[in-house]
């Protein structure tokens, strides 16, 4: 400490607003399960279950529309 009773920070190492940006946006990256990995299991799951859905609809509309030049080609 200094003797005013401040504290002294090493050069570079930020301010006020890039102390409190780390603290509350980077947040904790160890010591928190699943904090690397990207969320809870059933973030996961859930984003799992969004992308099987999401490839089934886009496999449905090929088939609708591969239905569809099928059915001009014959008329």
């Amino acid at each position: 400490m200094s003797e005013d009773g401040a504290v002294t920070k090493a050069p570079g190492e930020g301010g006020r607003l890039l102390s409190w940006a780390f603290r509350h946006l980077a947040g904790p990256a160890e010591g928190v399960k699943g904090a690397v990995q990207g969320g809870s299991a059933e973030a996961r799951d859930a984003w799992k279950r969004d992308l099987a859905e999401r490839k089934r609809f886009t496999r449905e509309q090929r088939e609708r529309k591969r239905a569809d030049r099928e059915a001009q080609r014959r008329s």
